[in-house]
């Protein structure tokens, strides 16, 4: 299996969407309440299952290559009025959904959800339980920041219905931390992962970085060593995108202490490989699961999915999201809440709910999606099903893509003719790059994104 090939990557290497929708958010435009709420009766009428994303903003530090929305304070008092602004918006959203429409995933993110203290957790759990009809055994997750995280709150977190953890390490190496403003000892994750499992936690999932300052191959060895001690269920590595125009705590990172471009592909080989040769099957993009994982297994069934959490395991959901800047993807539309706190707050205050944008998909965005997610979920597109699927031919209406999917089959990404196309071994990953050939969206915000690999 020959997944890494140099040349290819030089060659192919640009900025590009990660897709975990399509269209991407940046493509989301003026949206009115009127329209979302047509939309949730569209999902009500068609007994969609449900997922809910709810956002908690609030970081204790600024983490200097972070790019998320969040809020940096050390008062914890400045949950509450937050939390009674997300009452109210779940309050409202309810009202939307039909009673009888399951919630199948629950996800905290953030900013730092362990921002909570443990009652605050366990009350916001009740409130959605009460506020929507879930599914017993559903897949209920949560991030969380080892650092401070003791024995009681991982017990309110079990209590809370959860039964998934995911961990940002982003790497060991404390010169690698310091660099980063991210000190976490590799005993205090272990000790956290300990009693999460001793708590009934099923998954545990860590989030790992390269690209970082004062990175290298050598260092990242180690790195990858004491993962592979804690043996997660799950690895996301993140290719660090560095934006500074974009995202104000990447402006104290010191450029000249980032890994050039050549040591940071050292650093992605390496570990792709040794995490495949660790029994970790690649799931595709950045993230890696063990064999028995459902992420893997429903990769090997046909039934993966992805959204703006990554990958998933239930493509039939709508997602609700709730709380600050989050993003909702529900029956043919996407939304995004306000991003600013202040106005967040401010249109709940005035009983609105505080979605500020979005988009509602046409036949084309359809047939789009379909494709792309089949490439970057399954890296193989039956082309004769999604032609029935959707009632038309794909040379016909892909007929400014085909002279690209041949380049790219001659270059051996790809082997492509009129039933599918199938991503060969050297052409999974740069699976963005197959998918950026559907994207009618590409343009003048192709730098916004980050590279490929």
């Amino acid at each position: 299996m020959r997944l890494f090939d140099i040349d290819l990557i030089n060659r192919y290497n640009r900025s590009g969407p990660r897709y975990t929708s399509y269209p991407s958010a940046n493509n989301f435009s003026e949206f009115s309440l009127e329209e979302y709420e047509q939309q949730t009766d569209l999902s009500s009428r068609r007994r969609s299952s449900i997922s809910l994303y709810c956002h908690i903003p609030f970081c204790n530090t600024v983490c200097y290559y972070c790019g998320c929305n969040k809020v940096v304070t050390k008062d914890k008092a400045k949950a509450k009025p937050y939390l009674d602004a997300l009452y109210k918006e779940i309050d409202m959203q309810s009202l939307l959904f039909d009673k009888t429409q399951i919630v199948k995933q629950m996800h905290f993110g953030g900013g730092t959800p362990t921002f909570l203290s443990g009652e605050q957790i366990i009350q916001l759990s009740n409130k959605l339980q009460q506020a929507f009809n879930f599914e017993l055994n559903g897949e209920y997750s949560i991030e969380i920041d080892p650092r401070g995280i003791d024995k009681n709150l991982i017990e309110s977190l079990a209590i809370a219905r959860f039964n998934r953890i995911s961990i940002g390490v982003q790497d060991f190496d404390l010169d690698v931390q310091k660099a980063v403003n991210r000190v976490q000892s590799f005993e205090q994750t272990k000790a956290v992962i300990d009693l999460s499992r001793k708590n009934g936690f099923d998954s545990i999932s860590i989030d790992l970085i390269y690209g970082l300052p004062r990175q290298s191959k050598d260092t990242f060895i180690k790195t990858l060593e004491k993962v592979n001690e804690l043996r997660p269920e799950r690895i996301s590595l993140f290719n660090y995108a560095h934006l500074p125009k974009l995202f104000k705590p990447q402006r104290r990172i010191i450029l000249e202490e980032l890994p050039s471009p050549a040591e940071k592909l050292k650093i992605f080989q390496y570990s792709l490989e040794y995490l495949i040769d660790q029994g970790y099957i690649y799931i595709g993009m950045d993230h890696f699961a063990l064999p028995n994982d459902p992420l893997a297994i429903a990769q090997s069934e046909g039934n993966l999915y992805r959204n703006f959490q990554g990958y998933s395991t239930h493509s039939e959901c709508d997602i609700i999201g709730l709380g600050v800047s989050s993003i909702g993807q529900v029956a043919d539309s996407f939304s995004q809440n306000e991003k600013s706190l202040e106005r967040y707050c401010q249109a709940l205050e005035s009983e609105q709910l505080p979605i500020s944008k979005g988009l509602i998909v046409n036949k084309d965005d359809k047939i789009r999606r379909a494709l792309i997610m089949e490439l970057i979920c399954h890296f193989e597109v039956n082309i004769l099903k999604l032609e029935q699927r959707f009632c038309f031919i794909f040379t016909n209406y892909f007929a400014e893509s085909v002279e690209k999917l041949q380049q790219m089959q001659n270059d051996g990404l790809i082997e492509f003719n009129s039933h599918s196309i199938i991503v060969m071994e050297r052409g999974k990953l740069l699976v963005r790059n197959i998918c950026m050939v559907f994207d009618s969206y590409l343009g003048s915000t192709e730098a916004s994104f980050s590279k490929t690999i």
